[in-house]
């Protein structure tokens, strides 16, 4: 029986396009300690494949971080120490000069706490003993003046240390010794850090793009900028899944399907100037599909495309009802035919448990429970050498909570899968070549996503349907400024751009009171920048509502809300 693990890789764009300034660093974070770690699990094991997904927002980011840092450190002096980097929290490791505002140094010191606290800070025994200093000062915070520069400093240090490859601490001499000295960290130390991080934020689209070559990796790609290309299409089809669900009081996107081919064309563009190649398949933003999304998709002669389960369940019984569709039976694990496509849809049991029970199990126990699901399915599928298992998830959220990264359950689950005796551990493309897999046609699509087989999750609440309604206003008023004519080639080409990131899925994912109070906070300040920053561009008045808060967040899911289950029952969290 085929297996395929596809883990996707997707941060939105955090900077402010007309400043270059980074809000949140999850970007250069996520680099330094999962993106590596991903690409080195698979290394250490040469029997070993998987598929891994890039957002092509994520690659630029990457890059233009890399040029930022590689800059600062080949300046050739003298040069000017108040020209820092363009990110406030990478910028800790680089400047010499803290503000002196108590509120501004607390704002900061809780921000290098923001990373688990069980697995990471407490891990160090440092680390944790500064945490316990910045709790106090939390709980004081007129005391936040009186801590020193070098408080702050030790603080930044053991918070990038703590964002480290687990891959990487055990391999490399330099962190261990920055490790090893515990505070007191010197310029030097410092600027070494700096340049490790440097080091392993250029190194992971050459490793990545190694191990395609190699065939071991099969590199797929997703939108440009993380749209949900379906509500991009048509706002309406949301009801396919929810009939009573509220839409915004915009009926529809305005010009979706050119937009949806910009991301598709500019994604495509951007993932073969990294990657030197073309991907053959894609996962569409969330694994978003609807009928006329893997039209367009076919239409760009992607070869595979994947979503969840419910939605494959939504579409069988629609299939059934309204075509005579036999269904086929208990064993859905299928390469299912739809629209002149390969079709693949996640297995929620088994992904879910990878994202939100194994964390607390020991690694080789989690495999081997794993191991045993994969060999139950088997088991039931009158013909095993037809059904595939996938298992798609978040490839950057989940390891945080693991020990050590999720070093050991990556490990073993490497190891096991590849040497299995009857599964075989494969990707997309090699079952798509494969002309002896059976494929079942699929003639109906429920549109939906693989969080709870619906979009509720980006439409439907009162706080999405007003971002929906403010973007929708926004490319309004780029259409008619764009038929004007009047902008330059130059700025109608950051306008477009800036468009695209407002248009990204992230925004409305955070909108809902179910959602973290800071979460929502963050994101919903930068979709109301992003779209300032487009009317500007346009040289047109911001509508005073962008000043008002969208969304207020109260909410305490599983895993902070970065995560969801797959099963509407599983977690109310997007509903």
């Amino acid at each position: 029986m085929k297996v395929v693990l596809c883990w996707h890789m997707h941060q939105p764009e955090y900077r402010d396009l007309q400043t270059g300034i980074s809000a949140f660093p999850w970007t250069y974070l996520h680099a330094i300690k999962d993106y590596v770690d991903m690409v080195a699990h698979i290394e250490a094991h040469p029997q070993a494949c998987a598929v891994v997904n890039f957002a092509p927002v994520l690659l630029d980011q990457i890059e233009n971080y890399c040029t930022l840092i590689d800059a600062y450190l080949n300046r050739v002096e003298p040069f000017d120490e108040t020209k820092l980097l363009d990110d406030s929290i990478l910028n800790t490791l680089v400047q010499t000069e803290f503000s002196q505002n108590a509120a501004e140094r607390l704002a900061l010191l809780t921000q290098l706490l923001r990373v688990n606290r069980r697995r990471v800070v407490d891990r160090f025994p440092a680390y944790a003993q500064l945490a316990k200093m910045v709790d106090w000062l939390i709980e004081n915070p007129a005391s936040a003046a009186y801590c020193s520069d070098q408080f702050l400093i030790d603080v930044s240090v053991w918070y990038h240390l703590g964002w480290i490859a687990e891959t990487v601490r055990r391999s490399d001499p330099r962190i261990e010794v920055l490790q090893e000295k515990g505070g007191s960290f010197s310029p030097d130390d410092r600027r070494l850090l700096l340049s490790i991080v440097q080091e392993l934020m250029a190194s992971i689209v050459p490793r990545y793009r190694a191990l395609a070559e190699q065939g071991r990796v099969e590199l797929a790609m997703s939108p440009y900028a993380h749209p949900i290309v379906p509500l991009l299409l048509d706002l309406n089809v949301a009801r396919e899944a929810m009939p009573d669900a509220p839409l915004p009081e915009s009926e529809s996107y305005p010009d979706g399907a050119a937009r949806t081919r910009w991301h598709l064309q500019q994604g495509l563009d951007t993932f073969s100037r990294h990657f030197g190649t073309r991907p053959q398949g894609c996962w569409p933003s969330e694994g978003a599909i609807s009928a006329q999304t893997l039209q367009v998709l076919s239409e760009y002669d992607f070869r595979w495309v994947a979503s969840g389960e419910t939605v494959l369940r939504n579409s069988l019984a629609l299939s059934e009802k309204e075509n005579g569709f036999k269904s086929p039976g208990d064993c859905l694990h299928h390469v299912y035919r739809a629209f002149d496509i390969d079709c693949f849809f996640r297995d929620d049991g088994i992904s879910d448990k990878i994202g939100f029970a194994y964390a607390d199990w020991h690694g080789d126990h989690a495999v081997a429970n794993l191991i045993h699901d994969l060999e139950t399915i088997e088991k039931n599928c009158p013909n095993p050498a037809d059904a595939v298992v996938s298992i798609i998830l978040d490839g950057e959220n989940a390891w945080e909570y693991y020990p050590e990264n999720g070093f050991y359950f990556l490990d073993a689950l490497y190891e096991k899968l590849s040497t299995h005796v009857t599964l075989e551990l494969t990707t997309f493309q090699r079952i798509v070549a494969d002309a002896a897999v059976s494929r079942v046609a699929l003639p109906r699509i429920v549109a939906g996503s693989w969080v709870y087989g619906t979009l509720s999750t980006w439409i439907g609440g009162s706080d999405k349907n007003r971002g929906w309604d403010l973007l929708c206003d926004a490319k309004r008023a780029f259409d008619e400024v764009v038929a004007q004519g009047k902008l330059s080639d130059q700025i109608l080409e950051q306008a477009t751009h800036q468009l695209a990131i407002c248009e990204g899925s992230d925004w409305f994912w955070w909108f809902g009171d179910y959602n973290p109070a800071q979460a929502v906070s963050d994101f919903e300040q930068l979709f109301r920048g992003h779209l300032r920053n487009l009317y500007r561009l346009l040289g047109v008045a911001a509508p005073a509502v962008l000043t008002e808060e969208i969304s207020r967040g109260s909410g305490d899911p599983s895993r902070g809300g970065v995560m969801l289950q797959g099963q509407h029952n599983a977690d109310k969290g997007g509903a």
